[in-house]
């Protein structure tokens, strides 16, 4: 499967999880249109009786009523599922109160549009007289029709977001829970292990210094696979610092014929990340691509900013290789990188011409 077809088939994955989310909360916006329809006759009954309630249902109003309530609804919708997402839920909070003027003044010019122009258009009569339906007076008395379906979408996506991270709280914390199960029972072959690399490092110190030394450097490194990567978080100079130790085996291994460029740019402090998110992308070089060309190096590039991580990787492709630009080892990356940014953070991939390249951005 060529990386473009993989690319489209996982938009329309992304794109049938959307369409099932809509359709999953479809209910809750039916409900409360009909809760807030009902409780408005109700308001109308209650005040000017039968009399009050059958004037929504007469043939003089029908066309106020609908461009109404289609004014309404477009605005309900537009909050929903473009504003929220892309403001509230990322706490912005000033912009989206700036939207929510924003679309106080789209209410208005809609229903201008539909009842003042098109409407007196087919039936000759106006909803406002005259001097109401002066800029500042149209627009000041719509925000009181406006802010309601503004406050109505607010609320259900709040609520509907406060249930669905309430859910990956509770399925991160199952799968801590089982990993944690996992750890424990794995814990007797690790202290073996390092038991034994520590009287291979005690027998060779004397005699043969260097090999102690590399010795001693592997137990760190699967030490810190093993107990202090458990962690959701881990410090980024110690993530560097296992790219590092990673490296320098495959060095060992291919002697003078390994040619991989690795660079860090920009001032890691005591920044954190997720732990060993970025080995993923520095091991799939390795186990993939093509290490020993010194005409074609590969490329490892971390860059640090202030507010955000960027890690580039480039490397030729063994042609008799089925590059896992999709795998497994891949989804999984993004499915936990999802549960703890959402959509805060940017993967992408991309082999053509025989040339892979791995991008990652994420949030610090």
């Amino acid at each position: 499967m060529t990386c473009s077809s993989q690319k489209q088939q996982k938009h329309q994955e992304n794109r049938y999880i959307c369409d099932m989310e809509i359709k999953k909360h479809w209910k809750y916006h039916v409900i409360l249109g009909i809760a807030l329809l009902l409780l408005e006759w109700l308001e109308d009954y209650t005040i000017n009786g039968m009399k009050g309630l059958m004037t929504n249902f007469s043939g003089e109003y029908q066309g106020l009523l609908l461009t109404f309530y289609a004014c309404s609804i477009a605005i309900y919708f537009l909050n929903f599922f473009v504003i929220a997402p892309k403001l509230l839920s990322k706490k912005r909070l000033i912009p989206f109160i700036l939207a929510v003027f924003g679309m106080i003044l789209l209410f208005a010019g809609l229903r201008y549009l539909t009842q003042e122009v098109i409407l007196f258009e087919i039936t000759g009569q106006h909803n406002y007289h005259n001097k109401s339906r002066e800029l500042i007076y149209y627009v000041f008395d719509n925000s009181y029709y406006a802010i309601k379906p503004i406050l109505y979408s607010t609320i259900v996506f709040l609520v509907l977001q406060y249930n669905e991270n309430k859910d990956k709280l509770f399925q991160l914390k199952l799968e801590h829970n089982k990993g944690e199960i996992s750890f424990l029972k794995s814990q007797i072959s690790p202290h073996f292990l390092f038991n034994t690399l520590n009287t291979f490092y005690s027998e060779l110190i004397d005699k043969q210094p260097n090999t102690a030394k590399d010795i001693h450097r592997l137990s760190e490194l699967l030490r810190y696979v093993t107990y202090e990567s458990s962690q959701d978080f881990m410090p980024l100079a110690k993530e560097l610092k296992f790219i590092e130790d990673y490296m320098y085996f495959y060095k060992i291994r291919f002697e003078d014929q390994l040619f991989v460029d690795f660079s860090v740019e920009g001032e890691v402090g005591d920044k954190q990340v997720p732990s060993l998110v970025l080995i993923h992308f520095v091991e799939n070089l390795f186990k993939h691509g093509i290490v020993n060309d010194e005409n074609h190096p590969a490329e490892i590039k971390v860059t640090i900013e202030d507010h955000f991580l960027q890690l580039t990787t480039k490397n030729k492709v063994l042609l008799s290789d089925k590059y896992m630009d999709a795998g497994v080892g891949a989804e999984n990356v993004q499915k936990r990188l999802k549960a703890i940014f959402t959509d805060e953070f940017e993967v992408n991939y991309n082999n053509e011409n025989g040339v892979f390249q791995a991008y990652l951005k994420l949030p610090l």
